[in-house]
């Protein structure tokens, strides 16, 4: 059954070298587990997500160039070079819950992902907080 998700979820990017955070202001009002609660706008990178360490993704401009460089140096031999994580999020998390709302927008749930616009699909390791239920 899916969780509510507040501040203080686990998260992780396939192509991030380390997991990272969510981060709920307390704009919403409504806290689960004593923790500000989420919906699925709280996507904001370097204000509720925390950059993933390393990118590894040939979708991000700056690997794809480093590694360019690098494969050149290395006399056409694949040498993929990661660099530090940018994420940027074109859109909100989804799908959030049918059912419940806060702050006029679905509640954020422990299965909703969240896609970067350099391929990686973000999903929530671990909600926050285990005793509240989404319906």
């Amino acid at each position: 059954m899916p969780q509510h998700v507040c501040s203080g979820a686990a998260l992780a990017c396939p192509f991030g070298a380390a997991p990272s955070q969510l981060t709920v202001l307390p704009k919403n009002k409504m806290k689960t587990s004593n923790q500000p609660a989420a919906n699925i706008m709280d996507n904001v990178p370097n204000v509720n997500i925390a950059p993933f360490g390393a990118c590894s993704s040939m979708g991000n401009p700056t690997v794809a160039s480093a590694t360019a460089s690098a494969t050149a140096a290395a006399m056409g031999v694949f040498t993929l070079t990661p660099m530090p994580c940018q994420p940027v999020f074109p859109a909100p998390w989804t799908p959030g819950a049918a059912t419940v709302m806060l702050a006029n927008m679905p509640v954020l749930n422990n299965t909703s992902t969240l896609n970067c616009a350099y391929g990686g699909v973000i999903t929530i390791t671990m909600p926050g907080q285990t005793t509240e239920m989404v319906p």
